[in-house]
């Protein structure tokens, strides 16, 4: 009898135990299928002065190795300051510095080689800006961004195409947006001239950059009253 007893609430533990994974794992389905059609209702972008947060922000770039792949990079240490006018984005700023010391294209030999006079030569220019001129509109959420690039002593004038996404309050009550950039230059116009030409044709290190800029801005909610 005691057999039986031991086997039957064995069956009934199995039974829940079973029935218990399967709903986390219908529930987990339902998420997960949920999860890419999300709606998001963005907020209008409220006026004011915004950091960039570096915890949730990139400044990356690629350059072509050999003529036949991809090195990229970024830089871990920046800060920057968006002025946003909601009534005329065009009227708008942007401005951000990098230290180049911060460069990590994730090799530590190679990091080294970019941070001497070969490439950036970070003791001589330790720092990497840039300040906007201009704001050109070019679509319903699409502007280009001009404004003065310093590299290695260098200023030279670049545009950066750029998309915004809609402003989110974050659990902290701050607001935030993002900003998304992409664009071409080429180093040796920032006198960043190092590398070698191939027997096959084209370069040891490619001589355009591409520039990719994953930004969150930030502006601080209002303090509480004391």
């Amino acid at each position: 009898m005691n057999t039986h007893k031991n086997r039957l609430l064995a069956v009934v533990v199995a039974a829940i135990f079973t029935i218990s994974l399967a709903g986390k794992f219908v529930v987990s389905r339902v998420a997960s299928a949920k999860s890419p059609d999300a709606k998001v209702n963005y907020l209008p972008i409220p006026a004011g002065d915004y950091s960039i947060d570096p915890a949730h922000s990139i400044i990356g770039f690629a350059v072509r190795h050999l003529e036949i792949n991809w090195v990229e990079g970024r830089f871990k240490d920046f800060s920057g300051e968006i002025h946003f006018d909601d009534k005329d984005i065009t009227n708008s700023t942007v401005q951000f510095s990098a230290k180049v010391e911060s460069i990590d294209t994730g090799v530590e030999p190679r990091n080294k080689h970019l941070k001497t006079p070969d490439f950036f030569d970070v003791e001589k220019y330790p720092n990497l800006t840039f300040k906007s001129s201009s704001i050109q509109r070019k679509g319903a959420n699409s502007y280009v961004l001009l404004g003065d690039l310093t590299m290695k002593g260098v200023t030279k004038q670049v545009a950066l195409p750029f998309t915004i996404t809609g402003a989110v309050p974050d659990p902290w009550g701050n607001t935030r947006f993002g900003v998304e950039a992409h664009t071409k230059i080429n180093r040796r116009d920032f006198g960043v001239n190092f590398g070698s030409s191939l027997p096959t044709g084209g370069f040891d290190v490619g001589n355009e950059v591409t520039i990719n800029l994953q930004l969150e801005a930030v502006k601080p909610g209002p303090k509480p009253a004391k």
